[in-house]
C-alpha cells in the first residue's frame, strides 16, 4: 500500500495548512497512567523532527489536577538544555499565574491558555464564570506580552456542551473576541466533545468575520467522536482556515468532559491535506513512526486510522 495518496487538488482552497501538534499535551494528559519524562522528551524530539512547525509540549498544571503533566518543568528544563531556542519556542500551556511564572523562569516564547465559551465548564475547568475567567486571563496575557511571548487563546465547548447541550454561537464569538483583545494572537476553537458539523463549521468561522476577526485568526480543533473530523476540516478549508489542531496517533480526550474521545490524529489530516494537494511540510512516514512508538510505550494500538494502515 503506498504510503502517500494520489494528490488531486481542489479549486478555492488555501495552497498552505499549518498543523499544530498537541499530541504531548492533549493526548498524554489523558492517560490513565504518568507517562515516563524521557519517554514524553523522546516523543516531543521525533515529532520536531518529522517537520511539525509547531509541538504543543506540556501544560504547566498543579499535579493535583492533572497528575500526567506533573513534569513539566523537568520536561522542558532538558528539552531547552538539548535544543536551545527550538525548545523554547515550544508551545506549552499556562493554565494560570503560577503556570506563567514557570513558563518565564524556563525562557519559553510561546504559551496557550484555555478559555470555556459556557459557563458550566468554566465553572468546572477553571473553577471561574464564563465572566469571570477573564479576570484570570487578562493580567497573564499581559504579562506574556509584556515579556514578548507569544500567546494563543484556545477556547472550548464552541460547537456543544455536555451538560448545556447545543452552544449559541454568538456567544462563543463573543468569548473568542474577548481573548483576542486580551493579546491573544490566535484562537483555536475547540470542537471538545465531537458534536461538529459541517455546517456549523461554515457558520462559526463567517460569525466570526462578521464580528471582524478572519480566518487568518483562527484555528480549528476537532475531536472525533461521530467521525465527522476531517469533513469538518475540510467545511473549515473552505471558511478559508490555515490551522487545524491534532493528535499523533490520535491521542487524548478532555479530563474533564467524559464524552470527549480522541483528537483529529495528525496522520489521518496529512493524509488528506496531501491528497487533495495542500502543503504543510509534514513527513508522514515519520509521524507514524512516532506514534507507533508512542502506541508501544502506553500498551495499546493507535486509534488512527492512517496509523493502522502503514504501521
Amino acid at each position: 500500500m503506498s504510503e502517500l495518496p494520489m494528490v488531486v487538488p481542489e479549486p478555492g482552497l488555501p495552497e498552505r495548512v499549518t498543523i499544530y501538534e498537541v499530541g504531548p499535551r492533549d493526548g498524554l494528559q489523558n492517560e490513565a497512567s504518568s507517562v515516563p519524562t524521557e519517554v514524553k522528551a523522546e516523543f516531543v524530539r521525533r515529532l520536531v523532527a518529522a517537520g511539525l512547525p509547531a509541538v504543543e509540549a506540556t501544560s504547566f498544571v498543579h499535579p493535583r489536577w492533572v497528575p500526567q503533566l506533573a513534569d513539566a518543568a523537568d520536561l522542558m528544563s532538558g528539552l531547552v538544555a538539548e535544543l536551545g531556542d527550538r525548545a523554547r519556542a515550544l508551545p506549552v500551556l499556562v493554565p494560570n499565574e503560577r503556570g506563567l511564572d514557570r513558563a518565564l523562569e524556563l525562557g519559553l516564547r510561546h504559551v496557550a491558555v484555555f478559555a470555556s465559551a459556557t459557563e458550566t465548564f468554566a465553572s468546572k475547568n477553571l473553577n471561574r464564570g464564563l465572566e469571570t475567567q477573564f479576570e484570570m486571563f487578562g493580567p497573564m496575557m499581559a504579562r506574556a506580552r509584556d515579556a514578548g511571548v507569544e500567546v494563543r487563546g484556545y477556547v472550548s465547548m464552541c460547537f456543544g456542551d455536555p451538560w448545556e447541550g447545543p452552544v449559541p454561537v454568538e456567544q462563543v464569538v463573543t468569548v473568542g473576541r474577548r481573548l483576542l483583545d486580551l493579546g491573544a494572537g490566535q484562537l483555536s476553537l475547540g470542537d471538545t466533545i465531537g458534536v461538529a458539523t459541517a455546517g456549523h463549521v461554515r457558520a462559526l468561522v463567517a460569525a466570526f468575520g462578521e464580528a471582524g476577526v478572519g480566518p487568518e485568526r483562527l484555528a480549528l480543533h476537532f475531536h472525533d467522536t461521530y467521525g465527522q473530523a476531517l469533513t469538518n476540516v475540510h467545511a473549515g478549508l473552505q471558511a478559508g482556515v490555515t490551522t487545524y489542531d491534532a493528535s499523533a496517533g490520535g491521542l487524548g480526550g478532555c479530563p474533564y468532559a467524559k464524552s470527549a474521545t480522541g483528537n483529529l490524529a495528525t496522520e489521518d489530516l496529512v493524509w488528506f491535506l496531501t491528497g487533495l494537494g495542500i502543503e504543510h511540510g509534514v513527513d508522514l512516514s515519520a509521524v507514524v513512526g512516532a506514534s507507533t512508538w508512542m502506541a508501544g510505550h502506553l500498551g495499546r494500538p493507535s486509534p488512527s486510522a492512517v496509523v493502522r494502515a502503514l504501521g
